[in-house]
């Protein structure tokens, strides 16, 4: 098996266990370590001995997200497509603004994958995590953990629009417009989290929860996870996450969009969070240093027209 550069990769009995591993960035997702995060779980699909699959993180945040920095290329590293240097989803993905077709792509690799894939999520699960997460089959969190979506703030809409097949339509919306964060513990009382434990018991818990199930034969599995995610499937959960990547396009390329994508170019990314963080006083925006008041944006006349990307 390869050796990766942004995951950790082992497996002890049934379980197999797939851990981020960016821990000073928060676990941001580059395009390098989602690649590899795919390619452990094709690893671990693989390996006849394997039941279960654990996605963890290391470090005191699951993810905050999708890496913003330029450090989300990857450039040449052996995970990534070598032609479109993203994860490999049988497309390159051509033409602006196709990032969350990509997204909806990848994480339909851990739909369809013949192993049940349980995430074990502590501190921030921001965005990008948010969806990773959501394509695994189970989801068990820290109580204290933080699970949100800042973006919508000022940026673009949701990449995968997962809440309204795990939410209620009232906390979908809250979710989806408002990007403010719910404890491990609200997630589990509207659905989203199979269980939320203290977060010093998160990793035993987990493990217990994925030997339990690794009792059940391999194949028996499969068809227990293929029977469920094909009721979704006729319930429209494809065509509704594809034609939300429609929407967030179309949201890239709105005037207000140009304003992000400047305050990134010239401020940098720390800057440019707590300015759209400032307000709620949350993420970012609990710092000092930012706005306690802004404009909304789009509307200081000097920021006009254009797209940011993502």
């Amino acid at each position: 098996m390869e050796e990766y550069n942004d995951i950790l990769y082992e497996t002890d009995g049934r379980l197999a266990f797939i851990t981020l591993n960016r821990p000073e960035k928060l676990n941001a997702l580059s395009n390098n370590l989602r690649a590899e995060v795919m390619d452990a779980m094709r690893e671990a699909e693989h390996d006849k001995e394997v039941g279960v699959i654990i996605l963890r993180a290391n470090g005191r945040s699951f993810s905050a997200g999708y890496d913003l920095s330029p450090a989300r290329s990857a450039d040449d590293d052996k995970f990534v497509s070598s032609r479109s240097r993203l994860p490999d989803t049988g497309s390159m993905h051509p033409g602006v603004n196709q990032w969350a077709r990509h997204v909806v792509m990848t994480n339909w690799i851990i739909w369809e994958l013949a192993k049940p894939v349980v995430a074990q999520i502590q501190g921030h699960c921001l965005a990008g995590g948010t969806e990773l997460a959501t394509s695994c089959d189970f989801r068990i969190v820290a109580e204290d953990a933080q699970i949100g979506y800042p973006p919508v703030r000022a940026m673009t809409t949701m990449d995968m629009i997962w809440t309204p097949w795990h939410l209620s339509p009232a906390k979908a919306r809250e979710f989806a417009y408002v990007g403010d964060s719910f404890s491990g513990t609200n997630m589990v009382d509207l659905g989203w989290a199979n269980y939320a434990v203290p977060k010093e018991e998160l990793g035993d818990f987990t493990e217990k929860f994925a030997r339990r199930m690794a009792h059940i034969d391999n194949e028996m599995l499969m068809y227990s996870k293929r029977s469920v995610n094909r009721q979704y499937e006729t319930m429209g959960i494809r065509q509704g996450l594809h034609s939300g990547t429609e929407i967030q396009a179309l949201s890239t390329a709105r005037p207000a969009a140009a304003e992000w994508g400047r305050r990134m170019r010239d401020e940098g990314l720390k800057a440019a969070l707590e300015w759209r963080d400032g307000p709620f006083r949350d993420f970012r925006g609990a710092y000092d240093s930012a706005p306690r008041e802004r404009a909304v944006a789009g509307m200081d006349k000097k920021d006009k027209g254009g797209s940011s990307g993502y």
